[in-house]
């Protein structure tokens, strides 16, 4: 997996792929069409962000890489990239309980905050990417 050099791209199977966190400079994308939704992103090797239609969706601390972001109303799933282990923290459903699978290996169960946010650690190795799925139990 390398980073993604435009920033914010389109998949081939309607997944979202954003990110790159060997920036030196915070760098950004406005108003990206995907889906019909507006997608921002934010990246460099500090911290990753993406909002869509001015919400909050993701955010790595360090910045990350990340493909095929995928979110349904019954999970999120993606992969993600990054020089050094993540804190990555998502938007999702307020007081609810997901499953946490990172490499097809369970990491438990974790309920969401009032305001619906997960947040997860990662371990990562730089050139290694790292399959993360959340799942609404």
């Amino acid at each position: 997996m390398a980073v993604v050099s435009e920033l914010i791209r389109r998949e081939s199977d309607k997944t979202l792929s954003f990110g790159d966190y060997t920036l030196d400079t915070k760098s950004k994308v406005n108003d990206f069409d995907f889906n019909g939704d507006k997608y921002k992103v934010k990246t460099f090797n500090e911290v990753t962000k993406l909002e869509r239609n001015g919400l909050f969706v993701y955010e790595s601390i360090p910045g990350t890489a990340v493909e095929h972001f995928d979110a349904t109303e019954a999970e999120v799933k993606f992969r993600v990239e990054g020089a050094n282990d993540a804190q990555i923290t998502l938007e999702l459903e307020p007081e609810t309980e997901y499953d946490i699978v990172v490499n097809d290996a369970e990491a438990g169960v974790m309920k969401t905050n009032l305001g619906g946010k997960l947040s997860l650690s990662v371990e990562l190795d730089e050139g290694k990417a790292v399959d993360v799925k959340i799942a609404k139990k």
